[in-house]
């Protein structure tokens, strides 16, 4: 091989190794700034007080929906996010509630409501997580799709429909 050829080569490889690294790199750094990151790291009490983490649920998809009981919208998707975990075991969906609420008013609501997954109390912090997530309103609901790796998947402020819910569930588990 003549040595201009394989100079030519050379640099065609390197170059194609720094665009791949590149989109690696490039991936990974506006993941680290979509929120999931803090997501993840984030710990919240359970129902009953008890400090959990969301890395807890890591390795499954995970659908974080961000609620209040004062909330219209946020109370008439409950049941639809309820049927999706029924639908879907815990090791491959988890289905997460964070109420944007004091702990009694989401324990007296959830008295009245059957919920299947997880419900941890947010309070005024969960505004402040939401909004690094993207949602820089603060409006709800707000749900946040993680698939198995830790990515962010989606991002929804408003209320899934049954069909929004079953397509996003769908592609999130391909």
């Amino acid at each position: 091989m003549k040595p201009a050829r394989r100079d030519v080569l050379i640099l065609g490889g390197v170059a194609v190794a720094a665009a791949a690294a590149g989109g690696v790199v490039g991936a990974l750094a506006l993941q680290s700034r979509s929120g999931a990151a803090e997501l993840l790291a984030s710990s919240f009490p359970d129902l009953g007080g008890r400090a959990r983490r969301l890395t807890e649920w890591q390795g499954r998809a995970l659908v974080c929906n961000f609620w209040a009981t004062w909330c219209a919208p946020c109370r008439e998707e409950l049941p639809l996010l309820d049927a999706a975990q029924q639908q879907y075991s815990p090791d491959i969906l988890q289905v997460l509630g964070i109420g944007v609420d004091t702990a009694p008013n989401v324990r007296e609501y959830l008295k009245g409501v059957k919920i299947s997954y997880p419900v941890l109390i947010g309070e005024f912090s969960a505004v402040q997580l939401m909004r690094k997530l993207g949602n820089r309103g603060g409006g709800l609901p707000f749900t946040v799709v993680m698939d198995r790796r830790g990515t962010l998947r989606q991002r929804k402020l408003g209320a899934y429909s049954q069909v929004e819910l079953s397509t996003m569930v769908a592609a999130l588990l391909r």
